[in-house]
């Protein structure tokens, strides 16, 4: 019931906080880049920071129908209690008043989490620039419903249609992924120059310890992250961006930093290394962070895989595929930690003797503690409070601080699993 009730009043409660978002946004009329699609926007608004620098403003931790606004107006949920909603409300209307930014340049995520969520973001933000990184499965949940009633033959043609809108309100340039037959067709909603970027200009890509190289065009990239080999996509967005913006390309993205949970490196116990891609979990991003610790230099690999969430009717196919990734990689030891990861992707895994699965995560930890020898290379990714493990397990417990998830909401939820 309650999760029904929360259903219906999204919009209308959103829609109060876009009117005065609005208001502000029309004082200030910065220009407007998104940065759009199913997986990858973090990370390319990220390489975009690092050129840009302090000439944008940047929509962090903000890119949904609420984050936007919010942020627009300077609002911020600090503990994401309810109670915080009250003070929010009183707040927009003098908000929407406030000085505007000094950047002239505002570069915002932009998701689409439900149906509507693209038409009304792409209508409020109206973008000089669209970058649209990709298009899969992601929160499909909520677009069961459109298939059900057949006014879309599949899940990602649904949720392509609705990012699609971005392409409608796109005022000058329009940068994709072209190797996405998904978005190609649905370039033809725009009469803005389109610009495509393909993996096929990527002539090589190399993964280190503690960095990643690529040489695209001739030219060489260097990121101080290891970053799967997608992100080539990003790096190719981001080189166009500046030329349009007429701003100069560092290719060895010198200033970047990438956000907790992204495939940060931390030393763990026992002279362990922890990869922590915790943040989000769909089905294209753990595939290519499989295939990016597959090639990861270390002797001795730990997986620990939690679920992926809110794929509703996709919810078995996708994990047993994970499955057939797992079963091409070498690793000494596999952890699943979930309901669903136990159900559908447990009984495709062919070496059964090297896997554990348990439903609390705090089963998973105590595995961890009581198993793990020494120099072994975990890496973490899926649901289930996973980062919740990473803290039990960090050599230096000032790294907890660049975990994800650390609000007093967050929290509570994690010591519900015993963590």
């Amino acid at each position: 019931m309650i999760a029904r009730i929360k259903k219906l009043l999204y919009f209308p409660i959103a829609y109060y906080f876009r009117f005065w978002a609005g208001i502000q946004l029309s004082f200030w009329n910065p220009k407007i880049v998104v940065i759009t699609g199913s997986s990858g926007k973090t990370t390319l608004l990220h390489l975009i920071e690092s050129q840009l620098g302090s000439i944008a403003k940047y929509s962090h931790h903000a890119n949904s129908s609420y984050g936007i606004p919010f942020d627009i107006l300077g609002l911020m949920r600090k503990n994401l209690t309810f109670n915080e909603w009250f003070f929010l409300f009183l707040l927009a209307p003098f908000k929407a008043f406030k000085k505007i930014p000094k950047e002239k340049i505002y570069v915002v995520e932009a998701d689409c989490d439900r149906p509507r969520e693209g038409k009304f973001l792409a209508s409020l933000l109206r973008p000089e620039i669209t970058l649209w990184i990709s298009s899969s499965l992601t929160h499909s949940i909520n677009f069961d419903s459109l298939v059900k009633s057949k006014k879309f033959a599949t899940v990602e043609t649904a949720i392509t249609f609705e990012f699609g809108y971005f392409l409608e309100y796109t005022r000058k340039l329009a940068i994709v992924n072209g190797d996405s037959l998904l978005i190609r067709k649905e370039l033809q909603r725009t009469k803005v120059n389109v610009r495509q970027v393909t993996q096929k200009n990527l002539k090589d890509y190399k993964v280190y310890k503690d960095r990643t190289e690529f040489m695209i065009d001739g030219i060489k990239y260097s990121i101080n992250y290891i970053v799967p080999k997608n992100i080539c996509y990003s790096i190719q967005m981001a080189n166009l961006l500046l030329k349009n913006l007429e701003v100069f390309f560092d290719p060895k993205f010198s200033n970047f930093i990438l956000p907790p949970g992204r495939n940060s490196v931390f030393k763990g116990i026992k002279n362990t290394t922890i990869i922590d891609s915790t943040y989000n979990a769909t089905p294209d991003g753990v595939k290519s962070i499989l295939e990016l610790f597959d090639i990861y230099p270390a002797k001795e690999k730990w997986l620990v895989l939690g679920d992926i969430i809110e794929l509703g009717n996709e919810e078995g196919p996708e994990h047993e595929k994970i499955a057939e990734i797992i079963n091409r990689m070498k690793l000494s030891q596999i952890i699943l930690i979930g309901p669903r990861v136990s159900k559908y992707t447990y009984p495709k895994l062919a070496q059964k003797t090297i896997v554990k699965r348990f439903l609390n995560p705090k089963e998973g930890l105590n595995y961890i503690l009581a198993n793990v020898r020494g120099s072994e290379t975990l890496l973490f990714k899926g649901a289930r409070f996973l980062e919740g493990i990473i803290e039990k397990i960090l050599l230096d417990k000032d790294d907890i601080k660049k975990l994800v998830r650390r609000e007093l909401a967050w929290q509570n939820r994690r010591k519900v699993f015993g963590l």
